[in-house]
């Protein structure tokens, strides 16, 4: 039961703290678009996804309004190219992007995510055409997102692939270089990936989804900051327990929004995904949250352990107020996205090591990581290779979201614009991984990969 004092502080944390919901999106499955004829393919797909989202921006406007809720993106997410797209025969799946890309824009969506290839362990024919294919494919489109799969606790990690996704992150940067690699941005590398995220650049429609499901991403690092203000001296388990209930409060606002779009949709609900996702604007910042704990700059020593306390503490509030907790669901760290993560780089007490070992407690990996543009394919590779290992040895998600930009060097700053913000250019490690890489195969799943 709601009550006057509820409402005001929903209103007070709307207003003041940024709180909103981040993305309402539309998984569709297209497994039922398969055609041998690429030509035809496409139509297909255009035609469904045109079809099943017609509604959907229209809808998160008019709860956006009759709620005063914000609802930042409507977005779409569709089954893995790379499986949907298998029996057309091409060689190329850029004109599949580019349907994506038109059905996209005539529906209104900002992204569309699914142009993927779930290659933990090993490659169909499909999966090799579609990364071949991913470079072209961001290079010539607006709103299309991209993942790749390469690890999990059971499979272990696909090193051919990461060797691969090196050479593919270098060519998408090349072709994107006019808009200082934008490409990459749209384009993320996953250990354990969630087959239920809404959130871009990372999402796809699961095989084991329904035919159409909504998924509604939250957010509020302003509103989890202005709770721990009040919090000053006191010991970490009433830290712990002030975040659970601050985002408890989130997420029914978010299942609020969620239930109501997917019965205006005729859609069933899926999952909420309870990620605190910065922004650049002021006041929106999980590093801002962790300084709050007492650091002096995100990076300092402690940083983890915080991170840690805050990403659990974010999961437990949320599984509180809803059954359907689900997608990533804790704390992001992208460096772009988050102004106190960039403050925190350019004053030098976060750097590319410290970001990683964070990535071992927080709910994705490197994330918006902007590098100098002469970085090797292999260097990049090796990183994806060392959080791919975090992911499967850990039994959680990671993923690498970098992004080689060409001309650019340490002490430059790159500006991608809008939520994807600015960052500065990250120092990288000097010494040469090319011949690690070089060795391909699978690094084995670990033991713990045994639990039947």
């Amino acid at each position: 039961m709601l009550t006057i004092q509820d409402i005001q502080e929903t209103n007070r944390m709307i207003a003041e703290n940024k709180l909103d919901v981040r993305t309402i999106t539309m998984g569709i499955s297209l497994r039922d678009c398969a055609h041998p004829n690429i030509k035809q393919f496409c139509q297909n797909v255009y035609d469904k996804i045109t079809r099943s989202a017609e509604y959907l921006v229209q809808t998160g406007e008019d709860i956006e309004a009759e709620y005063g809720i914000p609802i930042i993106n409507k977005r779409i997410s569709i089954t893995p190219v790379a499986i949907a797209a298998e029996s057309c025969r091409t060689d190329s799946y850029v004109p599949v992007a580019e349907a994506l890309d038109a059905a996209a824009k005539e529906v209104g969506v900002n992204f569309i995510g699914g142009f993927s290839a779930l290659v933990e362990k090993g490659y169909t024919n499909g999966d090799k055409i579609l990364i071949n294919s991913i470079p072209q494919a961001l290079a010539t489109t607006e709103r299309v997102c991209s993942s790749v799969n390469l690890g999990s606790t059971k499979a272990g990690i696909n090193m051919d692939c990461v060797r691969e996704m090196g050479e593919i992150i270098k060519r998408t940067a090349e072709l994107t270089r006019d808009r200082d690699a934008l490409g990459c941005a749209k384009l993320v590398v996953f250990a354990n990936v969630p087959e239920d995220n809404p959130f871009m650049a990372g999402a796809f429609h699961g095989v084991g989804e329904p035919e159409k499901v909504i998924n509604v991403g939250v957010s509020g690092p302003g509103v989890v900051k202005r709770a721990l203000e009040d919090m000053k001296g006191a010991d970490f388990g009433a830290v712990a327990e002030t975040i659970k209930k601050t985002a408890f409060k989130i997420t029914r606002v978010g299942q609020l929004v969620a239930q109501e779009a997917s019965r205006r949709l005729g859609v069933p609900f899926g999952i909420i995904d309870l990620s605190l996702a910065p922004t650049p604007a002021v006041g929106d910042s999980v590093a801002h949250i962790l300084e709050e704990m007492g650091l002096e700059s995100c990076g300092a020593p402690g940083t983890t352990a915080a991170l840690a306390l805050l990403n659990d503490a974010v999961k437990k509030g949320g599984l509180m107020a809803s059954s359907h907790v689900g997608g990533l669901s804790g704390a992001f760290i992208p460096v772009s996205e988050d102004a106190g993560m960039i403050a925190a780089v350019e004053c030098g007490s976060l750097t590319l090591e410290k970001l990683e070992a964070m990535t071992c407690v927080c709910s994705v990996g490197l994330d918006m990581i902007a590098v100098p543009g002469d970085t090797t394919a292999a260097t990049i590779s090796a990183i994806i290779a060392d959080e791919a290992a975090i992911g499967m040895i850990n039994n959680k998600t990671t993923a690498v979201r970098i992004i080689p930009v060409p001309g650019k060097k340490v002490g430059d700053t790159v500006e991608f614009g809008g939520l994807l913000g600015y960052s500065p250019i990250l120092k990288v490690n000097k010494f040469s991984s090319e011949a690690f890489i070089a060795r391909g195969g699978r690094i084995p799943a670990p033991v713990r990969s045994l639990t039947n």
